[in-house]
């Protein structure tokens, strides 16, 4: 590609700038929006759009190997692309698990082949994530974003300070799904208002943060980096604010349908079951809050396809999990920063710069930066229409929701990876 694109509000360093984006090849450099560029440099107008660094996404099931039915690396990227984000790390919920190098490498032969994006896998903590085996992390580490077990929590006190000494040894992060398996008593929902009136066992905010709280001394005392996916409630928020506070090296994400949704909200349809479930209001709250003042790091979708089959089963008996990736922008702006929560500037924060530094992937837009960027119209209002998505899920709650921002352009490795509207 050798290309500028011109007129845009250009995101660089921490605030918007009037200048051009000239990519040649791989690489972009910045320039003056008045710059002559000579004949053959094709020129695309984006006039009233902004010029975004790639959205980086720590939290993705591609599904792939093992449940191509569900999502494969290839539909999956393609859908981050849609959604403006350039680089994701996709969870070990497959197989096989990658708890070993041979399994490691059955998954990056299909990144390799297929990604339309950057993709950084997730090493499991435990063989199988069974909890049982510390997994082979030493002949992972240089090939894994992270260690995660994600999808379940790590029960045993002393497994978990396992994991966490050799994470600190090898220098990466912990991720945490968090989840005390005994305070699940058979719930699907959040244990609130809605369960009751309606008959449906509830998972309890207790099974959520008692194991947050158990980690957070693990990584005091192992100096373990440690971050915390999905949080869904305000004991979480409150238990990681004064852990920050005390100099733990913690961080954590939530999502987008935690802000937007709470049990209040919740329908007899699969499109609203996920883990974490949606919570009260008063944690949604909290978890806003949790946004504005900093305690919560960023924004990762947990995007988690599954069949139509295994989504129309009702809410008590469908498979947990929603789709994310091509509404987790626009739901956020439209959420937060149209209603004056939070600047423009701090949603680009916690959906790159935030994700991006800690995992150590992706990067900003600067001279002689990777051609890794999005194109929004934050103008464009749309209904969200599951018909429309690349991934092959279609379960999510902001089916219908009128929603603003939408993604025209990403550009990965110097190509455009997905186009909407420009031309």
């Amino acid at each position: 590609m050798n290309c500028v694109f011109k007129n845009a509000k250009v995101f660089v360093g921490n605030s918007f700038s009037d200048v051009d984006v000239k990519v040649n090849g791989g690489t972009v450099s910045i320039c003056d929006s008045a710059t002559v560029y000579p004949d053959g440099i094709s020129v695309i107008d984006c006039a009233g759009k902004f010029i975004f660094p790639g959205f980086a996404d720590v939290h993705v099931h591609l599904r792939e190997p093992g449940f191509f039915y569900k999502e494969s690396i290839e539909t999956g990227t393609m859908s981050a692309a849609r959604g403006g984000f350039t680089d994701v790390c996709s969870m070990p919920n497959l197989d096989p698990v990658p708890d070993n190098l041979e399994h490691l490498e059955a998954q990056l032969d299909i990144i390799r082949r297929d990604a339309r994006v950057n993709v950084y896998p997730y090493g499991s903590i435990t063989v199988g994530r069974n909890g049982n085996n510390l997994a082979d992390l030493s002949s992972l580490a240089d090939k894994v974003v992270a260690f995660s077990d994600d999808g379940s929590g790590v029960q045993s006190d002393e497994m978990m300070r396992q994991a966490m000494l050799e994470a600190k040894r090898l220098d990466k992060i912990i991720a945490a799904h968090c989840e005390v398996n005994e305070l699940l008593r058979g719930g699907y929902i959040h244990d609130g208002k809605y369960a009751a009136a309606h008959g449906h066992k509830g998972i309890c905010s207790e099974s959520e943060w008692q194991q947050i709280a158990r980690d957070i001394e693990l990584a005091a005392e192992t100096g373990c980096k440690y971050h915390v996916c999905h949080i869904s409630c305000k004991e979480s928020v409150d238990i990681i604010r004064k852990a920050k506070k005390a100099g733990v090296d913690i961080t954590c994400e939530t999502a987008p349908h935690y802000l937007v949704f709470c049990d209040e909200d919740l329908q007899e349809d699969g499109r609203f079951k996920m883990n974490p479930p949606l919570r009260s209001r008063e944690d949604m709250e909290a978890l806003i809050e949790g946004i504005v003042d900093g305690t919560i790091d960023m924004i990762a979708t947990d995007h988690a396809p599954h069949s139509a089959e295994e989504k129309n089963r009702g809410l008590k008996d469908s498979a947990m999990g929603i789709v994310g990736l091509e509404t987790a922008f626009a739901a956020c702006y439209t959420r937060l920063v149209k209603r004056g929560i939070i600047s423009l500037e701090k949603l680009i924060e916690i959906m790159h710069t935030n994700p991006a530094n800690r995992f150590n992937i992706g990067h900003d837009l600067f001279d002689g930066a990777g051609a890794d960027f999005t194109v929004f119209d934050l103008e464009k209002c749309y209904i969200v229409d599951g018909d429309e998505f690349l991934t092959k899920g279609r379960a999510t709650p902001f089916i219908g929701k009128e929603l603003y921002g939408r993604c025209i352009m990403t550009v990965c490795g110097g190509e455009i990876v997905w186009e909407e509207g420009i031309k």
